[in-house]
């Protein structure tokens, strides 16, 4: 089934009346939630990376609410198994035969609480599902619903018990964002807001369906790139497979990514132009993660972030993008 794209106007005063809702459930967010919001509408994955009780699940819930998507939560632990995350076939004695039971990735907006508490055999249930939008199961592929995305969470602070994510599942992730504590105003905010709503839940409306939002993503992709800002991509990311301090640069999906999110960010503007400055606000998010340091950089207290950083500084910004 297609969808008509929607106007870039259109896609940015959408997606200001997203973040406006969102914003009445989850306080001193607002930089983190834009690019996720631009994240799904770019057709990427979201890792929240954080210490706990920061707003990470209720962001990613109020997403899915506004969004008109499904929105199907999983608690990652230890004992979980691949089959928790795809389904399984069951024997039906009424058939009497197994008829498969889709697991909770079978959904539009599929949240992963945790993702480094399960071991990496289910972890690796999720590769295929983020980078095709299908599970094989018992040697049948099955497709995900459209659109589908995954939001996950990671608790950087607690080791034990935990499972580093692989490389390869983080380069599933579009974007990587630490949410931080709120400042002591915000931090206010969330309590006066709790005691006015006097209940625990922090209730949002559904903003557009599941079909506009495809035809939100219609719209990004039909937005063209000049070259110019294709190839400060390219630069910025082939730099870093040569950078002394890291052991492993970026892929291509890395430069591939950081080209999306950049559209979808400028479209969330109102703007029909991709500028350097779109690139250059995404890249720390978009490709730190995707970054191995030396082990004297790591023991340095050297972080990827800093790499990329020091990269923007570096590589040369085009100069002039046509105007159109």
């Amino acid at each position: 089934m297609t969808h008509d794209p929607l106007t870039v106007a259109e896609v940015a005063r959408l997606g200001d009346a997203i973040l406006a809702e969102v914003g009445t459930a989850v306080v001193g967010m607002d930089d983190p939630l834009r690019i996720a919001l631009a994240t799904v509408l770019a057709g990427g994955h979201v890792l929240f990376e954080d210490v706990p009780g920061t707003g990470k699940t209720l962001a990613a819930r109020s997403l899915a609410t506004t969004l008109g998507l499904d929105f199907a939560r999983l608690q990652c632990t230890p004992d979980l198994l691949p089959s928790d995350v795809t389904g399984s076939s069951v024997w039906d004695p009424e058939r009497r035969d197994f008829v498969f039971r889709p697991g909770p990735v079978f959904t539009g907006l599929f949240l992963a609480d945790e993702i480094n508490r399960t071991a990496p055999k289910t972890q690796s249930a999720l590769l295929e599902a983020m980078a095709e939008r299908q599970v094989t199961v018992e040697g049948v592929s099955r497709a995900l619903p459209q659109p589908f995305h995954v939001m996950a969470t990671s608790n950087p602070v607690e080791y034990e018990g935990t499972y580093p994510l692989p490389e390869a599942q983080l380069d599933r992730f579009m974007v990587r964002l630490a949410v931080g504590y709120p400042t002591g105003a915000g931090e206010r905010e969330v309590l006066t807001r709790r005691i006015a709503r006097q209940q625990e839940a922090a209730p949002v409306r559904q903003v557009v369906e599941a079909s506009t939002v495809l035809a939100m993503q219609g719209g990004v992709e039909a937005l063209d790139v000049d070259p110019d800002v294709v190839g400060y991509c390219v630069d910025l990311v082939a730099a870093t497979r040569n950078h002394p301090a890291l052991e492993v640069g970026a892929s291509p999906r890395g430069s591939q990514n950081l080209m999306l999110l950049a559209r979808a960010v400028a479209v969330l503007e109102g703007r029909e132009l991709v500028l350097p400055e779109d690139v250059k606000q995404v890249a720390v998010p978009v490709l730190a993660h995707r970054l191995t340091l030396t082990a004297t950089s790591w023991a340095s207290g050297r972080r990827p972030e800093d790499v990329v950083t020091g990269l923007l500084a570096s590589v040369p910004t085009p100069s002039t993008v046509r105007q159109g």
